[in-house]
């Protein structure tokens, strides 16, 4: 069975470390602190890192065509131009609620989660949001919404809604999904599924808050690799470097009466596999 050397790539103390992203136009891992309202980049060529604080909490970063940022914010989805300038791209602040987990489609639309800081059941969303501001509720009865990926081919969709402790899989019909259905079920003891990726294969990395791991599982469901991790509330993985080899994962200490040394850190298994590009927001 292959092994894999985990290191550390960004030692921190994230409270809520979260949705690792490659920005392949500038070379970077792109990663937040959802409850510390905080930014993170950090560029394994040269180690050099950044911080950026935003106003609210913050659920998910990703890259824009053109330049800038998209930002999945607390009251809503917001654009970050290149200039540094704010501005709204769709405002809907609902009391209790918090923006997590996003990711950009093939076609450039950004599929953002919403979920209360409750967890209540039923109180989160999923909604695709394109360039021009459009929102489409695709989901409407989620409880914690976290990750999502395509197949490298484009007609799946992968979505966890993590107190289901399962990874869906959906049929993509254009802007559309239809016929969701069970893709692999965490067992109880094991954790809960939080972000995800899909690598070159067409396999679904997925990370277990509890679970202190990661595992992959094939287009059909069957568990084939699960990596051991030190720190047990492991958050998201994103494939990243310049030939997406690395495959990098982000932890959370909150909730931790004694956390571990690294929670919080941004971790990275080099050469794990092949990762597909991601695409930018088109907008």
């Amino acid at each position: 069975m292959r092994t894999y050397g985990i290191e550390v790539a960004v030692r921190a103390e994230a409270t809520l470390g979260e949705g690792p992203t490659w920005d392949a136009a500038r070379g970077r891992l792109l990663w937040i602190d959802i409850l510390g309202s905080r930014i993170h980049g950090y560029d394994p060529s040269t180690g050099r890192r950044t911080v950026r604080t935003t106003e609210q909490h913050i659920g998910a970063v990703k890259p824009r065509a053109g330049g800038g940022l998209v930002l999945n914010l607390r009251d809503g989805v917001g654009l970050l131009d290149p200039d540094g300038s704010f501005r709204w791209l769709h405002h809907e602040p609902v009391p209790g609620r918090r923006a997590n987990d996003a990711a950009v489609a093939p076609d450039g639309a950004l599929w953002a989660g919403t979920m209360r800081y409750d967890e209540a059941p039923g109180g989160g969303t999923l909604s695709r949001v394109t360039g021009d501001g459009t929102v489409d509720v695709v989901l409407d009865d989620v409880a914690v919404s976290n990750g999502t990926g395509w197949s490298p081919d484009g007609r799946r969709m992968y979505y966890i809604d993590s107190p289901t402790r399962r990874i869906d899989v959906f049929d993509v019909d254009g802007p559309r999904v239809v016929n969701r259905r069970p893709l692999a079920e965490i067992e109880e003891g094991a954790g809960f599924p939080d972000g995800l990726t899909v690598d070159a294969d067409g396999c679904v990395w997925v990370a277990l808050w509890d679970g202190a791991a990661l595992r992959r599982y094939t287009p059909t469901g069957t568990l084939d690799r699960e990596i051991p991790l030190p720190t047990p509330r492991v958050t998201a993985c994103a494939f990243g470097g310049p030939d997406l080899r690395d495959l990098y994962i982000t932890t959370a200490r909150v909730g931790l009466p004694s956390p571990h040394p690294l929670s919080g850190s941004l971790l990275v298994i080099p050469g794990a596999g092949q990762g597909l590009p991601q695409p930018p927001f088109a907008g």
